[in-house]
């Protein structure tokens, strides 16, 4: 007898890729922030305090005045189609389909956020409804922490939770030393040096988490160190030469260090006149880079006594890199059936 598969109609996909970020709201408007940051900080994984005292401080002074201020931030950022961060990932997706596509693969790819719309339920939900009985997802967080990758994981569970049959999974959780992955950001770095020169520092800038995290066993730490070495040795960049940095500090607690911009007003009053600002651990721009790196951490340098500060934008949608992701998907979706039935 045919397989299922076999009498699947061409145009029916089994197989899916979902292409997961964290966020974004969806205007930059305080009553638009607020809904996501409640959602966001409110997510156990990322804030790790007893929810009895977390809630209080969350709901009764964090949401009643961060939203509009991080409103203003994302208004400076804020491209014609949207998010920058909701427009590269979708972006990503398409081309990531795109190129799966030219290899002969019979799959959906669909991009989700684990806090905003579309979110992962809703994808989910819809590729189920397609027919997808085989779901790969793949995260844009190249560095595994319990605050991101695990979070996803998390999200993707409570579905499954109030599914009658649930699709089988696999889940990429890190691709931080993935040798495509290095070489697109160093691909992005050269030719960024090629057309604006270089400086006499790259600063390698990774998001921040508490160091308590790592204290109980995640991963993140380790491996942006890891991707930083890489990338340095595929630049040919000497320890003088580059710096890794973590940025994004949110509360007292104490975080990853050395942090990003003390480390800019370092430089800029060591002597250092040009620095070179990269984010590896971040595939598209967002906020984090294109205003708290590039707008403040471009001031925090120049303040101190630096004179050119250069922001190295992120991978977003390079060729390099969404062949690079286009590998991960593949490696990862081996033994799966995606490849396009040939017509008898």
């Amino acid at each position: 007898m045919p397989s299922t598969q076999e009498n699947a109609s061409p145009s029916t996909p089994r197989t899916a890729v979902l292409w997961c970020n964290l966020g974004s709201p969806d205007a930059p408007t305080a009553a638009a922030v607020r809904p996501y940051l409640a959602d966001f900080l409110g997510d156990p994984r990322v804030v790790e305090i007893p929810k009895a005292v977390w809630a209080p401080i969350l709901h009764g002074i964090i949401l009643r005045t961060r939203p509009a201020k991080s409103a203003a931030k994302y208004a400076s950022i804020w491209m014609r189609e949207g998010s920058p961060l909701k427009v590269w990932t979708q972006k990503q997706a398409t081309l990531l389909a795109g190129w799966l596509g030219e290899r002969g693969h019979r799959l959906t790819v669909r991009d989700a956020m684990r806090y905003a719309s579309p979110s992962i339920a809703s994808r989910l939900d819809a590729l189920q409804a397609e027919g997808a009985t085989r779901v790969l997802v793949l995260q844009a967080y190249p560095q595994y922490s319990g605050t991101t990758t695990a979070s996803v994981i998390d999200a993707v569970n409570a579905w499954s939770r109030k599914q009658r049959r649930v699709p089988e999974f696999r889940f990429v959780n890190d691709y931080h030393d993935d040798p495509a992955y290095i070489d697109a950001l160093a691909q992005s770095i050269e030719k960024h040096w090629k057309t604006e020169g270089r400086g006499e520092v790259l600063l390698m800038s990774f998001h921040g988490i508490p160091a308590r995290n790592i204290a109980l066993g995640d991963p993140y730490q380790a491996q942006c160190t890891e991707t930083a070495r890489l990338l340095a040795t595929r630049l040919g960049l000497s320890s003088t030469q580059y710096r890794v940095t973590f940025q994004s500090r949110f509360g007292k607690a104490k975080w990853l260090e050395p942090y990003t911009e003390p480390t800019l007003r370092e430089l800029g009053a060591s002597g250092v006149k040009r620095v070179d600002v990269v984010c590896p651990g971040f595939p598209a721009d967002c906020l984090e880079t294109l205003e708290e790196i590039a707008m403040e951490g471009r001031e925090a340098f120049l303040h101190a006594g630096g004179q050119a500060f250069s922001y190295i934008p992120c991978l977003n949608d390079s060729p390099a890199w969404i062949t690079a992701l286009a590998g991960i998907a593949e490696r990862n979706l081996a033994g799966w059936p995606t490849q396009r039935t040939p017509t008898p």
